[in-house]
């Protein structure tokens, strides 16, 4: 509690301690003479018993003010409870205090005249109005009465102060929602006045928007299907009580547009009358961005399947018109088909993204030998090439291996081979593969399907061509890969 509080509470007892000693010394004829602050001026009250005397110095309270005898019937209420329940006095005498307060708050009083002898008792009761709720804090002290005791009641009125703190707490909790929230948060006033604005706005402007008209400091342009609207109307909107939800909008900004999801909703006071508006704005430039790579990447995957089914067929067919016989094809076609597959795993560990030559020729040389042996040399390979001439690159080199192995130099265990690259004078690179320490080598009697691929592979791919030497010495392969198939 503030300082302030805490002297308007000590002043609150203070004058309930003096309003019940009084109407004690009245009851029990202590006092002849009062003086009474009110106003500008101190007035002298003269007692000479009768129940006129302590009824004058009870209108003459600031408090709220009742007597009740044991029964809890109404003895006497000053004017002004009679004006703070909403009574006249008239009314009030004939209907009791029971019915004025109702009995919600009646029964939160009666746990107070209970326990009233055993000393003061306070409570906080909630009486309901045609205008909302008034918050009283009851005060009740025994009262002795010629024949019996009775109760003393005072009411203070602490509605402002009730709805200045719940206000503020309001205001507490509005601004940790506000700072934890991930969109941009803007309070405008009634005028379009930024007020108030969370971090994330202050992440997305370049300099704070408090202070400004909502439309100077939010530079909006909004998507064709929300019509001719501009950025004062959200605020002209939501002050006229209305609502506007999900509104796609682009921010443009000196470092570029951001495109943003608006919403704007009247901010209410108490009675419903819109005291501004909030402006929510959903930062959704990354998600866009995400969302036209996925479209990007299932137009490409339908692409890349079309040419991939016409790649398997192409590879069955010539498969099937070389193959010696059905065992034969099934083998060779397999082979081919699990190089394709190492070409794509391979392009799948890199998100599909480019790949080196090196990476291609390990993948393929994987099953019969390690890439880093001593018979294997690899020089000038770390050069990436497009994913279209990976796949081509992949099958050449699949079908030089699997040569190699089958007749080659990797038949025995003393060959060796050797990939390099260099590049050309135009652009591009030149990559031979050349064995040697092998058996000695004659060229095929009739052209295979690892020829055909070898020979036409790239070409076909755009990816550039290549070239078979049958030396005695080994086979060498040299390929010519044109520029725009490397990275």
């Amino acid at each position: 509690m503030s300082l302030a509080g805490a002297a308007e509470v000590a002043e609150l007892r203070r004058r309930l301690d003096e309003a019940e000693e009084t109407l004690r010394a009245i009851r029990e004829g202590e006092v002849d003479a009062l003086v009474v602050r009110g106003g500008e001026a101190e007035q002298v009250f003269h007692l000479v018993g009768g129940s006129e005397s302590y009824r004058a110095f009870m209108e003459s309270m600031d408090l709220g003010a009742a007597a009740l005898d044991e029964d809890r019937r109404l003895l006497y209420a000053n004017a002004a409870l009679a004006a703070l329940l909403g009574e006249s006095a008239e009314g009030l005498a004939q209907g009791g205090l029971q019915d004025a307060l109702g009995p919600r708050a009646w029964a939160a009083l009666e746990p107070l005249l209970a326990l009233a002898a055993e000393g003061r008792q306070s409570a906080q009761v909630v009486l309901p109005t045609r205008g909302g709720q008034r918050h009283l804090v009851v005060t009740v002290a025994e009262l002795p009465l010629a024949f019996s005791t009775g109760s003393a009641l005072t009411f203070t009125d602490v509605t402002e102060r009730i709805e200045a703190e719940a206000a503020a707490e309001s205001e507490r909790i509005g601004g940790a929602i506000m700072a934890s929230a991930n969109e941009a948060v803007v309070v405008c006033d009634r005028d379009g006045v930024v007020t108030h604005a969370n971090a994330a706005v202050l992440e997305l402007l370049p300099a704070s928007p408090i202070g400004q008209r909502f439309e100077a400091a939010f530079r909006l342009t909004f998507a064709a299907g929300a019509g001719p609207m501009q950025a004062d109307d959200l605020v002209v909107i939501a002050l006229a009580g209305g609502q506007l939800r999900s509104v796609e909008a682009s921010l443009a900004l000196p470092k570029g547009a951001r495109d943003l999801l608006v919403s704007a909703a009247p901010l209410r006071q108490a009675g419903g009358v819109a005291a501004g508006c909030i402006v929510t704005l959903l930062d959704l430039t990354e998600r866009k961005a995400l969302e036209k790579r996925q479209a990007l990447l299932m137009r490409e995957l339908d692409h890349r399947m079309k040419n991939m089914l016409t790649l398997v067929q192409s590879i069955s067919t010539r498969t099937l018109s070389t193959a010696r016989d059905l065992r034969d094809f099934g083998d060779r076609f397999t082979q081919r088909l699990a190089a394709l597959a190492a070409t794509q795993n391979l392009l799948a560990e890199k998100a599909w993204q480019e790949v080196t030559l090196e990476e291609l020729v390990a993948a393929e040389l994987a099953p019969y030998v390690a890439p880093r042996s001593a018979r294997i040399r690899l020089e000038g390979l770390g050069v990436q090439v497009s994913r279209d001439a990976a796949v081509s690159l992949g099958l050449v080199f699949h079908e030089l291996v699997t040569n190699a192995v089958k007749y080659g130099a990797l038949s025995n265990g003393t060959g060796r081979v050797m990939v390099d690259g260099k590049p050309l004078p135009e652009g591009g690179l030149e990559v031979c593969w050349k064995e040697t320490g092998g058996p000695a080598v004659r060229p095929p009697e009739k052209r295979g399907f690892g020829q055909t691929v070898i020979a036409r592979g790239l070409g076909q791919a755009g990816a550039g061509s290549a070239e078979v030497e049958f030396a005695q010495g080994g086979v060498i392969c040299c390929m010519r890969l044109a520029a725009d198939s490397l990275v």
